[in-house]
């Protein structure tokens, strides 16, 4: 089967290749953060129940872990800096997609429901690196906001790298 790209890892691929007239704004860029990480919560919750493989059902709970964990950092920095994230079209873009990717993925099963999470889990963190890298840094405008980005960022290339070695084993 291929991969279940959805909507949510072409925008952010959209996003980071684009040459946008306007840099987003760090309002936009914590709604586009929180939306990414919900993503990833959302697929990885619906892995933990029903990948079939335990190497997938426990990649899919450190997900959840992970992008939750980023999510709360997220949070407390805007409640902090009194930045209230501010929806846009790739914040919005990204919440569909996400929604998309679990509807399909729901209609799987088994070791096709494994390679499908697994596919969509190694394409979508290239994205988010590519959008974090060309995008989300470089246009961050407050310093502790840019410097949460690049904190988090090896975590982000930890779960690509997993999510190749999780591709691998499973075949195709």
């Amino acid at each position: 089967m291929k991969t279940l790209f959805g909507a949510a890892a072409a925008t952010l691929a959209l996003f980071a290749g684009s040459a946008l007239a306007q840099s987003p704004s760090d309002a936009q860029i914590a709604a586009i953060v929180v939306a990414a990480n919900q993503v990833d919560i959302d697929a990885g919750k619906l892995a933990e129940s029903k990948a079939s493989n335990s190497k997938v059902k426990a990649f899919g709970k450190q997900m959840v872990t992970d992008h939750s964990g980023v999510n709360k950092q997220a949070v407390a920095l805007v409640t902090k800096l009194k930045v209230t994230p501010e929806d846009n079209a790739t914040s919005k873009s990204l919440k569909s997609g996400g929604a998309d990717n679990v509807r399909s993925l729901e209609k799987l099963s088994g070791a096709a429901f494994d390679r499908a999470y697994v596919d969509h889990e190694v394409a979508y963190h290239q994205q988010v690196l590519d959008a974090l890298d060309k995008t989300l840094i470089p246009s961050a405008q407050n310093a502790e906001l840019k410097s949460l980005l690049v904190s988090v960022r090896p975590a982000f290339v930890a779960h690509l790298d997993h999510a190749k070695s999780l591709q691998a084993s499973l075949g195709k």
